[in-house]
């Protein structure tokens, strides 16, 4: 069943990896004229999906790794935590965006 659980998370991350270069390609294709809110939220998306890009690049190579490459390992550790932190950020900042600039409006 734990190794049902990984091959899950995996295929996930492999999924959403697909998808954050598909989010990343629609996103710099259209150049359209934007004011500055909409700039403020694609550039948002944009790092949300680097960063979770970043993530599951740097998951997808920890788990090619050897293990006795300790340090080449605990930099991937710590590589993807840290994404995944700025994922979590960049994603809670789009409606906090969204709420302050809907504030000024009013």
């Amino acid at each position: 069943m734990h190794s049902l659980n990984i091959f899950c998370h995996e295929f996930v991350v492999a999924v959403s990896c697909v998808a954050c270069i598909i989010g990343l390609l629609l996103l710099w294709e259209s150049k359209q004229q934007r004011n500055d809110v909409e700039e403020t939220e694609v550039i948002l998306f944009r790092m949300s999906f680097t960063y979770w890009l970043v993530y599951c690049v740097a998951f997808g190579i920890e788990k090619i790794i050897l293990p006795e490459w300790e340090s080449v390992v605990m930099t991937l550790k710590i590589t993807t935590a840290l994404s995944y932190f700025l994922t979590f950020s960049c994603i809670l900042s789009l409606p906090l965006h969204k709420f302050a600039v809907h504030r000024v409006e009013e």
